[in-house]
């Protein structure tokens, strides 16, 4: 296929104006779409050693209560757009593609960066823009004589790395628009150009969403307003807090190590501590939502009493949730407070973040905990 060579610093990628039916029978849907009608194009499975295809699928699938009907709207408004179109061009904009193949170039003429582009053996993996392929093949289901005439403007890396395509895909859809914050969290672990520090607390708000053995094990909301299932809090709101207590604690624990033992070593921490924390509350008060503890005010308020109290007690680690536990009893006797109706009242602030700081105050004066007055930059929200 004729293609252009584009030539950037180091490195060097492609541009194609492919055939609408012929592109489609070289992508692959790793996101299930579906049309007004019923129709729908099913997600093709994800080798297991395909890193870059999993991570992207798992942007879209990473929930139970990712709802169909999002797509569906946003595919249907675009194949209407393609229907309407007559004097515009119904896709002005690139489709990004990835190959790990490295593709054969061969010029053409004198020309030094027009030639033919061999095709990948496999199928590409879009970077950015099956919404708008989505819509195009149900398009061609439904005006195949229309749909035929169109050629989608396509640029395609080749060969480089899964690193590459993962950052890639960041750059591309790390606007508000695009994928909400929870999700950037998920972002940080998969790219080189992300802090360690952001990379750390990245991988214990994963753990906290995911062990078996954590007591936020599935009420983290990733998918902010498209989750309809009951979460406690965002994911970005854990993150920011968990981000905050390692960027003041960083130099003891860059110190210690921060690979993955110590995450988890990290992890435990948090887990033991909102064990200890759920305990001390007792059952009636942890989870029921007549109450605001497992409210994200007072999530994040526990976490920065988490990080007062691992700076004075976190060793040895065996008898912890006992020991923390027992610290944290007088919980108990603040139920009254922590009632929903009437908490703005109680904890009244200018807003979420001096509320916040008002309740962490109240939860370690109740449970005799130092406080740390140790300075910190302030990390950037995400």
């Amino acid at each position: 296929m004729l293609a252009t060579q584009i030539r950037q610093k180091d490195s060097a990628f492609y541009f194609v104006a492919y055939p609408a039916e012929d592109l489609l029978e070289r992508v692959r849907f790793i996101s299930r779409f579906y049309a007004e009608e019923g129709d729908k194009i099913k997600a093709e499975e994800v080798p297991a050693e395909d890193e870059v295809g999993t991570f992207i699928a798992g942007i879209e699938r990473k929930d139970k209560a990712f709802q169909r009907e999002i797509g569906k709207r946003k595919v249907s408004a675009i194949e209407n757009f393609y229907s309407t179109a007559v004097s515009q061009p119904p896709i002005p904009g690139t489709v990004l593609l990835f190959t790990a193949e490295t593709l054969h170039f061969s010029k053409v003429g004198t020309f030094e960066n027009v030639g033919n582009l061999e095709e990948p053996e496999d199928k590409y993996l879009i970077i950015d823009g099956q919404h708008r392929l989505a819509a195009l093949k149900f398009y061609l289901k439904h005006k195949r004589d229309e749909a035929k005439t169109i050629h989608v403007p396509c640029v395609i890396f080749d060969g480089k790395s899964e690193d590459f395509a993962t950052e890639m895909f960041v750059i591309i859809n790390s606007t508000p628009t695009r994928i909400n914050k929870s999700h950037l969290v998920d972002l940080y672990e998969k790219v080189s150009w992300a802090a360690p520090d952001k990379k750390f607390a990245a991988r214990v708000a994963e753990l906290l969403y995911s062990e078996g053995d954590s007591p936020l094990r599935y009420k983290i909301n990733r998918l902010g307003g498209r989750s309809a299932q009951e979460k406690w809090i965002l994911q970005a709101e854990l993150f920011n807090e968990l981000h905050r207590w390692i960027t003041k604690d960083w130099a003891d624990i860059e110190a210690k190590g921060t690979g993955q033992k110590h995450v988890h070593a990290f992890y435990d921490i948090v887990r033991d501590f909102f064990k200890a924390a759920a305990n001390a509350w007792t059952d009636d008060v942890w989870g029921n939502n007549t109450y605001m503890v497992t409210r994200p005010v007072c999530i994040k308020a526990m976490l920065r009493v988490c990080a007062d109290l691992a700076r004075m007690d976190a060793d040895p680690a065996e008898g912890r949730v006992k020991r923390w536990q027992k610290q944290l009893a007088p919980f108990g006797g603040l139920k009254r407070d922590f009632r929903a109706e009437g908490f703005y009242e109680r904890f009244a602030a200018k807003g979420e973040v001096e509320r916040v700081a008002r309740v962490h105050r109240e939860l370690v004066r109740a449970a005799s905990i130092e406080s740390s007055a140790r300075p910190a930059q302030q990390p950037q929200e995400v």
